[in-house]
């Protein structure tokens, strides 16, 4: 039989995973690592700790399945994105990499928007200049560590540093490349414009790929560490969403997934490029040849709910203690008991501002309608129901762009749970389903390396082939209707409150 390995590099940690050709785990080890934040708002990490994470799960894994080196006949790696890894003429890594969620950038941005314009910014890259994104952070090195700037022979992405440990080339793939914002999405290649505008070497970044092209092979002293062969093969791999994707199926027009973890996502598959000239959404080449996805991201989803269970469910977490269950069930049974609505209270969940519809960094949390007879538990609920009117707000701005989804997986955390699963489906009113795999990017990047090792001749081929669907909740059609009264009120919310967060900001 023959296999194939699938590495995803995390924030927290990294997981490599060996398969089969027909997608079923083998092996998996995940190795953890920390995130420096030298300042408020900075976050950092050490490639090699990533690269040492990378190399020694693959050995483990290895090791313990027992499965013959000549029967592994590719790898892909997913990551984290955004990350700056910046290395010198010898290939020296000039310092920690700035990763995804760090913030320093902002004068960095409004430089952007003043050298290219916001709009032009859009038509290119799909997206607006942001402070997480890759070119911000190029930018703000020059303004703040010319020395280390004066020294950058290549830039890499987080992923792509561990394909040149692997391989020892300067390589990267679109889905990745869309989130530096020096991608031209739309034609999937470099833009000379903008790296011209921005006094970027087009020398420093490696060539782009598609995603299950092969971009390179192992290395003879890699192979001999790893206890693979030499020459194996390294496909292009995914950021992390994109990934993701694959591994959930997501890979043909009018499929989607909704993650909900700390922040929640909803992610749509297109064949043709859509861009929401406002900046709502972002758009980014997707992982299939010449197609892309949108995405939408609400950024405290599971994060609402831990800040709920963390501050008023202490009896749900003696309980769960006691009975050996996970508290977020406890919390699941009580919030089931409550109706559609919560009694009439709505919560908007910005706890940490938000992205999508409303790119607002002082936007705050709110309960809406909150009474006398309200109680803990349908303050849960209107929690839960809160991030989901959060997510519809990602579709309904899909629909706006001409993307419609009609089949909708969902992962992550929030996925697990039949109540907000319940919840997806009556508001999306659509069929919510999970993968009977857990993997998500492991699995989507082990799928991009078994096409590019020729087992299968498209990645929709190799996905209907290898992702199962484990449950299917479909939408109430009572419910559907009830949901769209509280949700078209929820929309008025925001507007209505806008102008008070900035004011609630600058006391």
């Amino acid at each position: 039989m023959s296999y194939v390995i699938g590495v995803d590099c995390g924030t927290s940690g990294t997981k490599t995973v060996l398969f089969d050709g027909k997608g079923s785990v083998v092996a998996s080890e995940t190795i953890e690592y920390p995130m420096y934040q030298p300042k408020n708002g900075y976050a950092e990490q050490e490639p090699s700790d990533w690269a040492n994470a990378m190399v020694n799960t693959i050995k483990s894994v290895m090791a313990r399945s027992r499965v013959k080196k000549e029967d592994v006949k590719g790898i892909g790696i997913s990551g984290q994105m955004h990350g700056l890894v910046l290395l010198d003429n010898e290939n020296n890594v000039l310092r920690r990499s700035i990763i995804w969620c760090d913030q320093r950038t902002a004068h960095e941005v409004e430089e952007m928007n003043r050298i290219v314009g916001r709009e032009r910014l859009v038509e290119i890259t799909a997206n607006p200049a942001l402070t997480g994104w890759t070119a911000a952070k190029i930018l703000w090195i020059k303004n703040n560590e010319p020395d280390i700037y004066s020294r950058i022979a290549h830039i890499l992405l987080p992923k792509d540093y561990l394909r040149f440990v692997l391989t020892h080339e300067y390589a990267t793939e679109v889905s990745d490349a869309s989130g530096m914002q020096l991608l031209d999405v739309p034609n999937r290649r470099w833009s000379d414009e903008l790296l011209s505008a921005l006094e970027i070497d087009k020398e420093w970044l490696g060539k782009v790929y598609e995603s299950c092209e092969v971009t390179g092979t192992l290395t003879r002293s890699m192979a001999e560490e790893l206890g693979l062969c030499e020459g194996t093969i390294v496909v292009g791999g995914a950021g992390d969403n994109a990934a993701a994707a694959v591994g959930t199926g997501v890979v043909e027009d009018g499929k989607a997934f909704t993650t909900i973890g700390t922040s929640g996502v909803v992610f749509a598959h297109t064949s043709k490029i859509s861009i929401d000239k406002q900046g709502r959404v972002h758009t980014c080449c997707a992982a299939v040849p010449n197609t892309w996805h949108v995405m939408g991201v609400t950024q405290g989803a599971g994060l609402s709910l831990k800040w709920f269970r963390d501050n008023f469910c202490m009896t749900e977490k003696e309980t769960a203690k006691l009975m050996g269950v996970d508290e977020y069930y406890l919390m699941d049974k009580q919030a089931e008991e409550v109706p559609v609505g919560a009694n009439r209270l709505l919560y908007l969940p910005y706890l940490m501002g938000e992205r999508t519809p409303h790119l607002d960094p002082d936007a705050r949390g709110v309960f809406f309608g909150l009474s006398a007879i309200h109680t803990r538990r349908d303050m849960l609920r209107s929690v839960m129901e809160g991030v989901t009117y959060s997510l519809r707000d990602c579709i309904e701005v899909f629909r706006e762009m001409g993307v419609n989804v009609s089949d909708m997986m969902a992962c992550g955390g929030g996925g697990s749970s039949p109540l907000w699963r319940s919840m997806l489906a009556d508001l999306f009113n659509s069929s919510v389903k999970t993968a009977a795999s857990k993997e998500g990017p492991a699995l989507g990047v082990g799928i991009l390396a078994a096409v590019g090792a020729g087992f299968y001749s498209s990645v929709a081929e190799a996905c209907a082939e290898i992702v199962k669907i484990d449950k299917v909740q479909t939408p109430n059609e009572k419910n559907v209707n009830e949901y769209d009264k509280y949700y078209q009120l929820y929309r008025e919310i925001y507007p209505a409150l806008k102008d008070k967060f900035s004011k609630l900001a600058s006391l």
